[in-house]
């Protein structure tokens, strides 16, 4: 077996492949364009699109890999500083960091016979390496798009337009007007920050007004009650009307409709509206803190125009608008295999293309709800896969595969969905392998890593305890009860 890889990128993706090749007899070597490890949530890398106030999006038990809990006393919505020192104990706890390579970036990947050979820039300098096998864990958040706007570029606001990319610092917007711009969680998580941290007045505008859903629900994290192994089950199997049909009546039962606190209303289908979260941005609607305008008509100087006819000025403009695809050290021979685009690559289980055997890819799917658990069994089902643990999926089910991928273009993907089928792949999904009790456990609690180290490869002796305790720690709670 050939046993050496390249990782390219030092985020949860790159580490959580790390510690899984490791474990599969392999020996990868890190590559780390920043000088620190941690990816995304290292927030001075300028590869970052995280700011220093931030907070995940999602709670700690379904942000962590299944090895490593966070310290005692870590609230449920860790900071990005305390979800940086996680990741880099992760890869101390598991001799990742001694393998990395910081402050060095690949600039080309092409093909050279069974193997890959990269080109390798540290210092100044440029060298080249040869490689069995590469796994690009580079991530798909560091180009920001900016869709046009008619006058953008001649926007006059003191502070400019930018996109939430490159918001660090809400100082910068103390006693002055900003206009946030997209529907996703970023855009309201900042458009929150600022309506309190002293901007004069915030508003924001969307092509579309999204269903928004809290993180919390009475104290509970959302993910243990839309992001469950029997909800994810059900919705595999659910036609699309009724899955719409759920998602709206739970959305409207937990998070309210945004136009009950003054917000525009959204579509009656949730399947054309979309869905978002934020803990506090309806709330700050109606109190009339944020104010919510339809997508700009045109810009004119400082004054933005919107679709309704409304204007108003404004110093600066924040795009939460998403990210285009952005792998550039593909050879063009590599790109054109994988059909690869600004908004999508074409893989077989988001992993493998079966043209280019010894190359996979990590995280590049469109995403909602918790990111580590999908990366973690997507490690898993890649290093076993290579290892021989599992058996590598037939050239007809690649095929199939792809096929799948090509149909999914634009589609985003339920994570603890997409986390069960890695599970699948990875021979590691304790359906119908545990006791009644503890499936019973699986099934009204969220997703979470640990939930797949009960069988299967590397299994942990305390999984059963851990799932537990995160059930009794996380989970809905009866609300009758004392």
């Amino acid at each position: 077996m050939d046993k050496n890889v390249a990782i390219i990128g030092g985020g949860p993706a790159g580490l959580v492949a790390a510690r899984y090749l490791i474990g599969q007899g392999f020996e990868p070597k890190m590559f780390e364009a920043h000088d620190k490890i941690g990816g995304q949530w290292e927030y001075t890398n300028p590869s970052s699109g995280v700011w220093p106030l931030m907070r995940t999006n999602t709670a700690r038990m379904v942000t962590r890999f299944s090895d490593l809990d966070y310290p005692e006393g870590t609230k449920t919505f860790p900071r990005n500083q305390q979800v940086a020192a996680y990741l880099r104990a992760y890869a101390d706890k598991f001799g990742i960091a001694v393998r990395v390579e910081l402050s060095t970036r690949v600039t080309n990947v092409e093909r050279d016979g069974d193997g890959y050979v990269l080109t390798i820039e540290h210092d100044g300098e440029s060298r080249i390496e040869r490689f069995d096998r590469v796994v690009v864990a580079s991530g798909a958040y560091n180009k920001p798009a900016i869709p046009p706007v008619p006058g953008l570029d001649s926007f006059t606001g003191e502070l400019g337009a930018i996109h939430a990319f490159d918001y660090k610092d809400p100082e910068l917007y103390r006693g002055k007007r900003v206009l946030v711009a997209g529907g996703n969680i970023s855009s309201l998580e900042i458009a929150q920050d600022l309506a309190m941290l002293g901007a004069q007045s915030v508003a924001t505008t969307m092509r579309r007004q999204r269903y928004v859903m809290p993180k919390l629900i009475a104290g509970t994290p959302v993910e243990s009650f839309g992001f469950t192994r029997a909800g994810a089950l059900w919705q595999e199997t659910a036609s699309s009307d009724d899955w719409a049909k759920a998602t709206k009546d739970f959305v409207l039962q937990y998070g309210g409709n945004p136009a009950w606190f003054g917000a525009p209303e959204p579509d009656d289908d949730v399947r054309i509206a979309g869905t978002t979260g934020s803990q506090n941005f309806l709330n700050l609607v109606a109190e009339d803190r944020i104010t919510c305008y339809p997508w700009p008509e045109r810009i004119e100087g400082n004054k933005v125009v919107f679709s309704d006819g409304r204007d108003a000025e404004f110093d600066g403009i924040i795009f939460g608008t998403g990210y285009h695809l952005n792998l550039p050290f593909l050879s063009q021979e590599l790109g054109e295999t994988l059909e690869l685009s600004a908004k999508s690559i074409t893989l077989a289980d988001h992993t493998f293309h079966p043209e280019l055997p010894g190359l996979a890819f990590m995280g590049l799917w469109g995403q909602i709800g918790p990111y580590l658990p999908p990366l973690e069994l997507q490690a898993r089902y890649l290093a076993y896969t290579w290892g021989g643990t599992v058996p590598e999926r037939s050239a007809a089910q690649l095929e199939e595969a792809l096929e799948t991928c090509r149909q999914s273009v634009g589609k985003d993907i339920y994570q603890h969905i997409q986390t069960i089928r890695f599970a699948r792949l990875a021979g590691c999904d304790p359906e119908g392998r545990v006791d009644s009790d503890l499936a019973q456990v699986l099934a009204d609690n969220a997703v979470t890593t640990v939930s797949f180290r009960l069988v299967g490869p590397d299994p942990l002796p305390d999984a059963d305890a851990q799932v537990r305790a995160d059930a009794k720690r996380f989970g809905r709670k009866d609300l009758h009860t004392n």
